[in-house]
């Protein structure tokens, strides 16, 4: 880890890898990552997401909360007069000190447990892979040390959750969805704020000034983020944080607090609640189970951080990811066995397919290509890259088992899962769908930026990988 700068020597370095750097030297220099230049596409895209997010996310909260999650009700409302934006606005739920009281106390129970206690797990739990580790290389050269600790914060929480639930009796297991829209209000305050304090953090005091990127314009630094792995401190990371602490953490216990306000309204859990809550937390558990590998991934090798992954992680992911058990709440469905089991089949076979496309690249990575996929020694690429030092590297690009049928196959797996939470809900609303509709926008974008990412960063070498396994997502289709 690199010191911080002063300011005034900052400054100056920023300007040297940025604006200052003409087009042939960003190319020596390894243009991956996060755009350089912004076109009139992208920036409006970006005002677009920031004007219009936040309030996508409270239209669902609300739709919920006042049309029992009907999402063309508000609008049938306003255009007959029958409502207006300012019934609809005063009829929410506001801010409320008790909602502050408790969002405050998870969020610093969170870093407690991510700052406080190293991980045990990986010292009794065969095959986990926990601890400090080694994140992948920036486009600057560096390599960052992470600790690994998310399966032991996700068990605590958990724990302090049940013991609470069955003795303690703190608070009720309903707590959550209770406050759910004050909940909301505070959750938007800790993403803007976190994400303006990394923006103004990246002019002043980066942690490190060459693996920041500006592009001249406020709003796309301000939303795709300035500085690429922010830390206060040596371990304090606020990608690793923020993507997988108190949003994900919170996505199992709000799934059970939607099944115990179930229970409380109607005296018991629908199959179909039970099966969100089952599909969902194989999905969390994972994640936390494969926190190591996640370090290889998009979001913390490619992705910088601004408002994109800190409001995105805060509101968008805990609110958004959760809506098929806030909808069983208003609408409870109870499926026929042989709808159960095949909607159970088409996520277990989707998790399957996700997580054994990612250990096979995971396993081809750990030792180099010399395993076997699918029985064989697998066959793949061989490519060179320069980082922003000028440093060459040489990396591999598997073309057998999965990542022989498509290049994106795990995406694959993550759509099939998808679905499957939403078809849990029946088919009464749409608003239950909003997640494979945003889910398969979501990877399919991702695909494209990846592959264009790729293609800068391995050049020729990318497009002899690409005729070799011609598909992305879907074979013969996509």
């Amino acid at each position: 880890m690199a010191a911080s700068q002063s300011s005034g020597t900052t400054k100056r370095r920023n300007k040297n890898v940025s604006n200052g750097v003409s087009g042939s030297e960003k190319k020596q220099l390894g243009q991956w990552g996060r755009a350089w230049e912004v076109d009139w596409f992208s920036l409006i895209s970006v005002i677009l997401l920031l004007c219009f997010a936040p309030f996508i996310v409270f239209y669902f909260v609300m739709a919920c909360d006042q049309y029992d999650c009907s999402v063309t009700e508000p609008v049938v409302d306003l255009y007959t007069g029958k409502s207006s934006l300012a019934d609809i606005w005063n009829r929410a739920p506001s801010f409320t000190w008790t909602a502050a009281k408790i969002y405050a106390i998870w969020v610093a129970f969170q870093i407690v447990l991510y700052m406080c206690l190293p991980d045990l797990c990986h010292k009794f739990l065969p095959g986990y892979v926990g601890g400090v580790q080694e994140g992948a290389r920036t486009p600057a050269g560096t390599v960052n040390n992470y600790e690994i600790n998310g399966l032991q914060c996700w068990i605590i929480t958990h724990a302090v959750w049940f013991a609470n639930a069955y003795y303690f009796k703190w608070f009720s297991p309903t707590i959550i969805f209770d406050n759910w829209i004050p909940l909301l209000w505070c959750a938007n305050i800790l993403g803007y704020s976190v994400s303006t304090f990394a923006f103004i953090k990246a002019y002043l005091f980066p942690t490190n000034a060459k693996d920041c990127k500006f592009t001249g314009n406020f709003f796309y630094n301000y939303m795709m983020g300035v500085e690429f792995n922010p830390r206060i401190g040596s371990w304090f990371d606020f990608k690793l944080f923020f993507n997988g602490r108190p949003g994900i953490i919170a996505w199992t216990l709000i799934n059970l607090s939607y099944a115990a306000k179930q229970q409380e309204l109607y005296g018991q859990v629908t199959n179909s609640m039970l099966l969100v809550n089952v599909l969902q937390a194989i999905y969390v558990l994972d994640f936390f189970w494969n926190e190591a590998w996640y370090l290889k991934t998009i979001d913390i090798c490619h992705d910088h951080f601004g408002w994109y992954l800190g409001w995105g992680d805060c509101v968008w992911l805990p609110f958004l990811y959760t809506l098929q058990g806030l909808y069983l709440v208003y609408n409870p469905v109870q499926l026929s066995t042989a709808n159960v089991v095949g909607v159970l089949l088409l996520g277990l076979v989707g998790y399957y397919i996700f997580r054994m496309t990612n250990h096979q690249k995971d396993l081809f990575r750990r030792t180099d290509g010399n395993c076997k996929i699918w029985g064989r020694k697998p066959a793949y690429i061989e490519c060179s890259y320069n980082s922003a030092d000028g440093t060459k590297h040489q990396s591999k690009l598997m073309i057998s088992g999965f990542w022989g049928v498509a290049r994106h196959f795990n995406y694959t797996g993550d759509l099939m899962g998808s679905l499957s939470y939403c078809l849990a809900c029946g088919f009464g609303h749409l608003l239950p769908y909003f997640y494979i509709i945003y889910m398969t926008i979501l990877l399919v974008h991702r695909c494209i930026r990846d592959e264009h990412r790729c293609s800068s960063k391995y050049g020729t070498d990318w497009k002899r990988y690409t005729d070799a396994v011609p598909c992305r997502i879907l074979p013969a289709i996509f």
